[in-house]
C-alpha cells in the first residue's frame, strides 16, 4: 500500500474512532442525565471484560444533567446498535424501562 493509501486508512480509523468516542459520550451523558453509574452498567452488560479506559476518558467530558440537554430512550438505544453494543443496549432498555415502572 502506497502512503497515500495508508493516509486514507489513518483518517477513516481516525474517524470511526471518534465516532465511537462520540457514542459512549451519548451512552455516559444519558447515563449521568438519569443518575445512573455509566461504568456500572457497562460491567453489567460486558462481565468478563475490564473496565473501559475509553469510557473513563469520555465520562469526563460529561456535564451535569442540569446543564444537559435531554437525550431520549431511544436515541441512545439507537446509537448503541448502531456501534454492535447491543449487550449494553440490552442493559440500558432494562434500566429505561425501570425508570419508567417507577411510580
Amino acid at each position: 500500500m502506497d502512503a497515500e493509501g495508508k493516509s486514507m486508512e489513518d483518517r477513516i480509523v481516525e474517524s470511526y474512532r471518534q465516532d465511537e468516542d462520540m457514542m459512549i459520550l451519548v451512552f455516559a451523558q444519558w447515563c449521568v442525565n438519569h443518575g445512573l453509574d455509566p461504568a456500572e452498567l457497562y460491567r453489567k452488560a460486558y462481565p468478563g471484560q475490564p473496565d473501559n479506559e475509553r469510557l473513563g476518558r469520555v465520562l469526563e467530558l460529561t456535564v451535569p444533567k442540569e446543564e444537559a440537554g435531554d437525550i431520549p430512550d431511544q436515541t441512545v438505544l439507537g446509537v448503541l446498535s448502531m456501534y454492535g453494543n447491543d449487550d449494553l443496549a440490552a442493559v440500558v432498555a432494562e434500566a429505561a424501562a425501570a425508570r419508567h415502572a417507577r411510580p
